[in-house]
């Protein structure tokens, strides 16, 4: 196998070798093969499915495959291999490459590979939920701040074409496949949000799972939530210099709540940021984003006044917990990028009487727990998706007098009989809750065509009503 090297890393990590395997042609994989290329590297390209984006690439000198099978043979004269997220550690071809003895890792890393001296320095995200919010809350501090930079990663522009971009320090979210698949990558600060069951199936348990997320404290500087104890678990077992941060009254070298304000106890005395109720979307889950976002700012030398002021003028994303209307006393509100219990449990935590909309992929997760935890708040529930037995079963052995309804469909139609059913439950002064618990793949292209499914629905029906 050849052992020559197209690019160095700028002494950040292994460096780039001559022939690479890229296997995924999505997004993230297609941005893999572009950068490899313009840098001279043999890419070979291996995707499960035909598209313009291979033809592109092959058009610019890619050897590019497709096959339903993966065919170890690819891996012959490869030297590395640059992995999707759609391939786990049990796949084929990242058993072939192990067996091989050929490196394999992800987009992110191949970004911070390519990292030339003087490139931005990373703020990085991870955990079960909150990711996306607090990334983007960040990026507004730092751009607040008067900081170059952007919130990149899982989310926008793929990190390979921005990695020596025009920024002095990036947002980035990090997904537990990206991390796991990642050897040298080291952000200045990484903060480990929270942690639930998730992606079991992909990662084949919890402890794997948990230990993917722990590389974003590489660096040496860990933000931890303390409130969760499996992210304060994890944290005993870091090196990292750590910074916590809590919705408690905070110790000294610590973030946290007192008197309705986020303060920063890392100084001498407490310092207050804003208050509790600057924070939007409302609930206490985001305050802890909030105070994440604070905490790696301040690794950047970002000022409290400049938290605070970005904080109060942080619009949240879509498909998190937001209201799409009020009417008739009944508020309908979209949460469908709640894909795991975790995430759901925030959303139904911040309501008294919930119609419930759920179902999807539960990806191997157990929804015992979100049921026993949250039927004696629910008015009725909706179920819908390839999962949705799975869910009934729960709330009929935890609230076996909870009315739901079990719908079939595997397209945006669907929405339309979950809205009218929903709309027949609610009364006033409830709250229809989109929180599936679940991926959307089953029936959906991604949890935002989900969310705008429910939406469009909801104000179809309302409009009909009046």
């Amino acid at each position: 196998m050849s052992t020559g090297t197209t690019a160095a890393a700028g002494g950040e990590g292994r460096g780039i070798a001559d022939r690479v395997l890229v296997a995924g042609a999505r997004v993230a994989g297609t941005a893999c093969a572009e950068v490899l290329l313009d840098r001279g590297a043999h890419v070979t390209v291996y995707d499960r499915a035909d598209s313009e984006r291979l033809r592109s690439l092959a058009e610019r000198g890619a050897t590019c495959v497709v096959a339903d099978a993966f065919d170890p043979a690819l891996l012959e004269g490869v030297d590395q291999v640059v992995l999707s997220p759609g391939f786990p550690p049990h796949h084929p071809i990242a058993v072939a490459a192990r067996e091989a003895g050929l490196e394999a890792f992800s987009e992110p890393e191949l970004a911070w590979r390519l990292r030339e001296p003087g490139a931005a320095r990373w703020l990085a995200v991870t955990g079960t939920n909150g990711k996306t919010t607090t990334t983007t809350m960040l990026a507004e501090i730092l751009q607040t701040a008067g900081l170059r930079t952007a919130a990149l990663g899982n989310i926008g522009v793929p990190l390979v074409h921005a990695a020596n971009g025009p920024y002095d320090v990036i947002s980035v979210e990090l997904s537990s496949y990206q991390l796991h698949w990642s050897s040298t990558l080291a952000p200045t600060a990484g903060a480990v949000l929270n942690l639930a069951p998730d992606h079991l199936d992909w990662h084949g348990g919890f402890d794997a799972y948990a230990e993917a997320k722990a590389a974003v404290w590489r660096g040496g500087r860990a933000v931890v939530n303390l409130d969760d104890p499996a992210v304060v678990a994890l944290a005993k077992r870091t090196d990292a210099e750590v910074i916590g941060f809590t919705l408690n009254q905070p110790e000294p070298g610590q973030f946290g709540v007192a008197l309705g304000f986020l303060v920063d106890y890392t100084g001498d005395a407490p310092v207050q940021i804003c208050s509790v109720g600057d924070v939007r979307p409302a609930g206490w889950h985001n305050v802890a984003n909030a105070l994440a976002a604070a905490a790696l700012a301040r690794q950047a030398g970002v000022a409290h006044r400049d938290i605070g002021e970005a904080i109060r003028d942080y619009t949240p994303e879509p498909h998190r917990n937001v209201t799409i209307l009020r009417a008739g006393e009944v508020t309908w509100v979209d949460d469908s990028k709640a894909t795991n219990p975790h995430a759901a449990a925030a959303a139904l935590a911040a309501y008294d009487s919930i119609v419930w909309v759920a179902g999807g992929q539960l990806k191997g997760v157990d929804v015992d727990g979100l049921a026993a935890r949250f039927a004696t708040k629910m008015r009725a529930a909706v179920l819908i998706g390839q999962d949705r037995a799975q869910l009934a079963d729960a709330l009929a052995r935890h609230a076996p007098d909870l009315p739901v309804v079990v719908l079939d469909g595997g397209d945006d139609a669907v929405m339309t009989d979950v809205a009218a059913r929903a709309a027949g439950f609610a009364r006033p002064g409830d709250t229809v809750l989109l929180s599936p618990a679940a991926a959307s793949y089953d029936m959906f292209d991604s949890y935002a065509h989900r969310g705008n499914a429910f939406a469009a629905a909801a104000r179809a029906l309302v409009g009909e009503a009046e």
